[in-house]
């Protein structure tokens, strides 16, 4: 298992140079778990691709329903106290330390490009780019 950042999921549905390393990252480690907040960031990203017109609304709803049936029963909540206390001890905003929370929760790498999260907490975050 590992925790995979929304970025990870997003390369994973939306075309780009990293589409392929995601599925690989896949192959490699099927199962994928996220804190809840990845819906909200997932849809962000979907929205974004719709209001620039790289996606069609019946793509971003199947985009939406696929990410979701690949994370059933990997969302997680995070503990607030948790969260602040990662916040308080880096530069990283909340939303990051939500994913690196559970990581630590689970006791599972976190993968991700985020290079501030990755100098931050070296020892949860593992850099997608050497997956």
């Amino acid at each position: 298992m590992i925790v995979v950042d929304t970025n990870i999921v997003a390369y994973l549905y939306i075309e780009s140079e990293f589409t392929a390393k995601s599925e690989a990252l896949l192959r490699e480690d099927p199962d994928w778990a996220a804190p809840l907040l990845w819906r909200s960031e997932f849809r962000n990203v979907l929205a974004g691709g719709l209001r620039r017109n790289l996606l069609t609304f019946e793509n971003a709803l199947q985009f939406a329903a696929e990410a979701e049936a690949l994370l059933a029963g990997n969302e997680h909540e995070v503990s607030s106290q948790q969260v602040l206390e990662l916040v308080r001890d880096s530069d990283c905003s909340a939303y990051d330390c939500e994913f690196v929370a559970l990581a630590k929760t689970l006791r599972v790498p976190l993968v991700t490009m985020d290079a501030k999260l990755l100098k931050a907490f070296p020892k949860q975050a593992r850099p997608f780019t050497a997956v």
